[in-house]
């Protein structure tokens, strides 16, 4: 509620003061380099504790392979959708150079084994001090994976990831208690300097958002639970209606967790041993709302760079929603983190960050929902392909109270 006050606040001392709203900017700034510098120690720390929830390398071959088999097919297919639906709307392609400062931005085209290659980190400490994601994010992957693998002798460790991941959301959970001001500092100065052109692409932008998260909850998901499941997909959404009402309020897979395992055990016939398991770790791995607005936000970028977009950076873009949504914390406002994370992945300017976090409460409604509801298909179907699910209790004809 503060946020959205905050916002509309924005919007009018945007309109009436014009140019001399800029005052407040500094603000705004300062809540942009509070989330800048939560970026590389937030992903390290989150992605290893994520991997790490697996419990061991037996879990990983077992249920926790087909959890994660499907956490990322979806987010695949989710960044696809963003991906689609922004080619398809095209947000800021109206408004190229606007952002520029009258720098050209290029990126470099690649091959996809080139890529892959860099990568790889040949020094982790220099692919955080320069800020590469891509590398970081690969050798959070395999320090988490070779904790596993060390079995108990790792326990020392995994709890300090685990203390480490705690500590970063709680930093960035102190950082996002200035986000209304800091919001409000961002949106005022967006309507005063950005003029109408920008602010429909931004329009347009959310549209696509919207759009692409839609299509994900009304096609891609039904069809996982009819045909993976074999299960009525309208009742399993009756059924998960008060997750999906805290997400889209709470803005945090995090703070919906709770719901999300009541609500998995009591209308949807999930046992513990599966539901303990899947939603915690999908709660920090499994981000398919975000996944599409990764996928949506590279094409707003591009576009309004002037960057060329290629076959090759399509599936970098697809690629990208997976990787920073599996890295992505589940609290409010980590989206505007994951996006500084994307455009300096890309190698391209952030002066698209302050847009992005003035606009993102609006974003965060429907990313979440789709987060929240990605995991409980997911819930859902491992427990139907394990024989783990009570029918009665999904059909309502068994509910605890």
């Amino acid at each position: 509620m503060q946020i959205l006050i905050c916002i509309f606040m924005g919007i009018a001392l945007g309109l009436v003061l014009g140019p001399k709203s800029t005052v407040i900017k500094p603000v705004g700034d300062i809540f942009i380099r509070l989330l800048m510098m939560l970026i590389v120690p937030l992903t390290f720390f989150t992605l290893i504790s994520g991997i790490t929830k697996l419990g061991d390398l037996r879990s990983l071959r077992s249920v926790g392979g087909m959890t994660i088999f499907y956490y990322a097919v979806t987010s695949l297919i989710a960044g696809a959708v963003g991906v689609a639906l922004a080619l398809l709307i095209r947000p800021g392609k109206e408004a190229i150079g606007l952002l520029n400062s009258g720098v050209e931005v290029e990126i470099v085209e690649f091959d996809i084994v080139g890529n892959i290659v860099d990568w790889v980190p040949s020094n982790p400490i220099e692919a955080m001090a320069t800020g590469h994601m891509l590398q970081l994010i690969v050798f959070s992957i395999i320090v988490g994976v070779s904790m596993l693998a060390m079995g108990k002798k790792a326990d020392r460790l995994i709890q300090l990831t685990n203390d480490g991941a705690d500590l970063m959301i709680m930093i960035t959970q102190f950082v996002m208690k200035l986000a209304p001001y800091g919001i409000l500092a961002l949106v005022a100065n967006m309507v005063a300097t950005l003029g109408a052109k920008m602010l429909a692409e931004v329009g347009r932008f959310i549209l696509a958002d919207y759009a692409a998260i839609a299509i994900v909850m009304v096609l891609v998901y039904p069809l996982f639970i009819w045909y993976f499941a074999n299960l009525n997909p309208i009742r399993f959404y009756r059924n998960i209606a008060p997750a999906i009402l805290v997400a889209a309020s709470t803005t945090s897979s995090s703070a919906t967790l709770p719901i999300s395992m009541a609500v998995a055990e009591k209308n949807l016939g999930v046992p513990e041993k599966i539901w303990g398991f899947t939603l915690p770790l999908g709660a920090t791995v499994n981000m398919n709302g975000m996944a599409a607005g990764v996928g949506v936000i590279s094409v707003f970028a591009a576009n309004l760079y002037g960057v060329p977009i290629t076959a090759t950076l399509i599936l970098q873009f697809m690629f990208l929603g997976l990787a920073l949504s599996v890295g992505a914390a589940g609290v409010k406002g980590a989206g505007i983190v994951l996006s500084t994370v994307l455009l300096q992945t890309l190698n391209m300017p952030l002066t698209l960050i302050p847009i992005l976090a003035s606009i993102w409460p609006v974003l965060d409604v429907a990313q979440t929902a789709g987060n929240v509801t990605g995991d409980l298909v997911g819930t859902t179907i491992v427990a139907s392909r394990s024989k783990m699910i009570d029918k009665e209790i999904y059909n309502g004809e068994n509910t605890h109270s």
